[in-house]
């Protein structure tokens, strides 16, 4: 995702703005990513759009990588922020999981606050 991490590092530079989240089964596969789109100050996220790999780690998926860029440019994007890690499951609670459960398929996950940082705290 080098183009993602260079249009990142290049800081804020005004809105549309976007967010990119990864998902995971670890801390250290991301099997999902979400990219949306913030139009201006204040705003709701739109053009929420989100791409799953079978296998291997969706990082390194060139064609992915390219469909993100294609949508950041649809939409003008001048500023993406992107988060440094894997954030947590690829599952979504209520969707693939029943609502305040643990999902099933990713126990790494169990117990952890992801906003808190790997340990849980």
């Amino acid at each position: 995702m080098q183009q993602l991490t260079k249009k990142a590092a290049r800081g804020f530079r005004g809105h549309p703005l976007a967010t990119v989240a990864w998902y995971g089964p670890t801390a250290r596969l991301a099997t999902k990513v979400a990219v949306g789109i913030i139009p201006a100050e204040g705003a709701a996220v739109r053009d929420m759009q989100r791409w799953v790999v079978e296998r291997g780690d969706i990082r390194s998926d060139r064609a992915v990588e390219m469909e993100i860029v294609q949508m950041l440019a649809q939409c003008q994007v001048r500023t993406v922020v992107m988060a440094p890690r894997i954030l947590g499951c690829p599952h979504e609670e209520g969707v693939d999981y029943p609502e305040g459960a643990v999902c099933p398929s990713c126990p790494f996950w169990a117990g952890r606050d992801r906003w808190a940082g790997l340990d849980g705290g």
